[in-house]
């Protein structure tokens, strides 16, 4: 007997003006349960940021079970800083470790206590760390001082920025680094870590030549693997290879990894278990509104996807997006770009399913073993409610953008067919964008008890629009099912977003703590209806709903 099978109906309408209604496409989104297609690519499931010391600061160990409660799968932690000289203070693009220091001889100094804070933050949270070994100590660094920025006075590339002094000093230090943390989390945990060399090094991140980035790459990762033989170590996590600069620096790197001479063995290559770079998009503001860059991060994703399969050697070597993003700068508010705005709401959230999805696509099409997608945003220490800086919380509250994790957390191990009629072309969106009608795109997957559907309507310009009105079709039920659980998940203006109802209250500063609970509530993921079974009536149901532009709804169904 064959399984195709359709779900009964229900209908779920929201009440619109005469005249936007009249506007409302119709879109068709049919979803077949018994055609699987692969796994799903989990590869969401890491994040970063700059600043180390925010890890065990409340709201950031906050944040970080909330993050390690996203997936069964552990999620990936990257932080900049490790090795940087200070007193672990935080401030906006800075931390510290102290880790390394010289006495008044000239002899090292090895400090492994706000390290050990980091990791074990990490560690009791259930959390796996991507190690970005870096930045250098100020008493290995070949122009030290000033030392620590002032963010946002002068420049941020300071002595820290700078390469060592001393190369074998350097790489003492991050083998007695990797050392004595195999040693305090154990063969078997450190194991499943990633290892990494610094960050951005074609840009001012690194003051030093890309030949001199090279020789520091050979060194860590021999120091590495000499602490740690079973290390998964990569690099160079440049900038997004949308600029020819970018590009030529990649593949100098590649080239080197592959035939150059190793500064630190003398043989040829160097060990590379993953390749990483840093895509961004490009918002601009139209002066009312934030326009999206999308395109822009996706060509740079392209390109960067092309680059390395230009190589036979690293062809099918994974591949980590270090830094994943609607644009450039976590630490820049909406205070002096207006066009940050938009991580507040519900658009950061659509974007980052949109996203998502076009990478997936973009591997798929190359291609490319796509390992991770790392979102560069977590939370701020000391700064104002909703300021527009691109976070997950803003002083432990949830943004719309964390709910879109939450959703991607939720849907199963193994994807199956769906389409949407209202869905573009990657190509059409890799060339202009989503500029003229919204993508409507729709992703699905399966468990042994049910199916996931998580569809959103996304369009680069942030300006009022009619809703789309689905039609949602659900086959491959099995034949003696009767009835369903219906659950219908939504990210909106309306919905799981705590920065609506924190502006219908005001926009306190000093919410009270009555007013503070109902805004982590509001944060959460939410509930469009409550959930209802659903009767399974001659093989065939629809479920209609609404969904508002930058809208996401996810459709749980259960048996």
């Amino acid at each position: 007997m064959r399984r195709h099978q359709l779900l009964s109906a229900a209908i779920l309408l929201i009440a619109l003006p005469r005249a936007l209604a009249q506007d409302i496409r119709t879109i068709e989104i049919q979803v077949d349960s018994s055609k699987a297609i692969g796994a799903f690519p989990h590869v969401w499931n890491f994040f970063g940021y700059d600043e180390p010391n925010y890890t065990y600061a409340p709201n950031g160990t906050k944040l970080l079970r909330e993050i390690a409660a996203l997936s069964p799968s552990p999620a990936y932690i990257r932080v900049h800083n490790l090795l940087t000289s200070g007193d672990g203070s935080a401030s906006l693009k800075w931390g510290s470790t102290n880790a390394y220091t010289e006495d008044a001889a000239g002899h090292p100094v090895y400090d492994w206590k706000i390290i050990d804070r980091i990791f074990d933050t990490f560690h009791d949270a259930g959390l796996k760390p991507l190690v970005e070994i870096g930045f250098m100590p100020e008493a290995l660094s070949t122009h030290p001082q000033p030392y620590r920025h002032n963010f946002p006075n002068g420049s941020i590339y300071t002595g820290w920025a700078y390469p060592p002094k001393d190369y074998a000093r350097w790489a003492e230090l991050v083998f007695r680094f990797v050392k004595h943390l195999r040693e305090r989390y154990g063969d078997a945990e450190v194991k499943t870590w990633l290892w990494e060399v610094w960050n951005e090094p074609d840009i001012e991140y690194w003051k030093g030549t890309a030949e001199e980035y090279f020789k520091l790459y050979d060194h860590s990762a021999d120091a590495v693997r000499r602490a740690l033989p079973d290390a998964t170590i990569g690099g160079p996590d440049s900038t997004g290879p949308g600029r020819p600069k970018a590009i030529e620096f990649l593949t100098n790197f590649l080239k080197h990894c592959d035939t150059g001479q190793n500064y630190a063995t003398g043989r040829i290559g160097a060990p590379l278990d993953f390749i990483s770079f840093h895509p961004k998009g490009s918002p601009t503001w139209q002066s009312d509104h934030v326009k999206m860059g999308l395109a822009a991060q996706l060509k740079a994703i392209d390109q960067g996807f092309k680059t390395v399969a230009s190589f036979s050697k690293w062809r099918t070597t994974p591949i980590i997006l270090g830094e994943w993003d609607p644009e450039g700068c976590a630490a820049c508010s909406a205070e002096k770009n207006p066009q940050n705005g938009y991580r507040n709401g519900a658009l950061y959230a659509a974007y980052t399913a949109e996203g998502f999805s076009q990478t997936v696509s973009l591997a798929h099409r190359d291609g490319i073993n796509l390992k991770g997608l790392v979102t560069w945003a977590f939370e701020f220490e000391d700064q104002p409610y909703f300021a527009g800086f691109r976070e997950l919380a803003t002083n432990g509250l949830d943004k719309p953008v964390l709910n879109t994790f939450r959703m991607l957390g939720l849907l199963g191990g193994e994807q199956i067919e769906a389409v949407s009629s209202a869905a573009l072309k990657t190509d059409q969106i890799l060339s202009d964008g989503v500029r003229s009608a919204p993508d409507v795109r729709v992703i699905a997957t399966r468990t042994q008890h049910g199916v996931e559907v998580l569809t959103w309507n996304y369009h680069d310009d942030d300006v009022s629009a009619a809703p789309a009105s689905i039609d949602l079709a659900i086959s491959g039920a099995r034949a003696d099912q009767k009835r369903v659980l219906l659950q219908h998940f939504r990210i909106d203006s309306a919905h799981s977003n705590a920065f609506t109802a924190w502006k219908q209250m005001g926009s306190p500063q000093t919410p009270t703590p009555e007013q503070y609970k109902q805004l982590e509530a509001a944060g959460q993921l939410q509930l469009l209806a409550s959930p209802q079974w659903i009767q399974i009536e001659r093989g065939i149901a629809t479920l209609k709903f609404e969904l508002p532009r930058q809208g996401l709804s996810l459709i749980r169904i259960e048996w």
